[in-house]
Parts: C-alpha cells; structure tokens; sequence
C-alpha cells in the first residue's frame, strides 16, 4: 500500500508544480523537503497541495481522509516536512481506517 500512496503523492506533486509553477524537487525522494524550514511550500501552498492529495487518495482509493488535522499538528515530527514522512502517515491513517472497517 505504501508503494501505491508513494505514486500517488509524488504524481499529485508533479501536477502542483505544473498548476501552481512550483519547483518541489520530486528526484530526491523520501527526502524531498516540503514544508518548514528546507521546503519550498509556504503555508498556503501546503494546503493546496494537502487539498490535491486528499482528493486523489478519494478519487483513485475511495478513501476519504483528513490530513490536516489535529492528530498531525500534534506530531512531534511534522507529517508535512517532506514526501517519505507524509506518505508514512497517510500510510498509517490508511491502516486506522481499513481496521475501522473490519472491526465493523
């Protein structure tokens, strides 16, 4: 699942950088800062793109999920400092929400 979230973010960062004329370097991976000090988003463009990648996870995985919510401004690690950081904690509110479901 992790593989498939990983395509997800990175195709949904390439699109944000063509829409928004961004350079969010996509090459370095798991590394890729985002957001904080090394990133190249701003607070507005962090939203917009959270925005794009909560949509894409709904449309292509029919999974609707808030990223941007107290559970991640709460982490001592930001989920949004870089792309392997946010696709590990998208992987893991994907893990919640499937053990919601068998629980049900």
């Amino acid at each position: 699942m992790r593989d498939k979230i990983y395509n997800l973010v990175l195709s949904e960062i390439e699109e944000f950088n063509d829409i928004f004329n961004k350079n969010i370097p996509v090459q370095f991976g798991n590394d890729t800062p985002l957001y904080g000090k090394e990133g190249v988003l701003d607070s507005l463009g962090l939203v917009s793109l959270i925005v794009m990648i909560e949509q894409a996870i709904e449309d292509e995985l029919n999974v609707s999920l808030i990223l941007a919510d107290e559970k991640a401004m709460s982490q001592k690690t930001s989920p949004f400092l870089n792309i392997g950081l946010l696709v590990d904690y998208i992987n893991s509110l994907m893990e919640e929400e499937m053990a919601a479901w068998t629980d049900r």
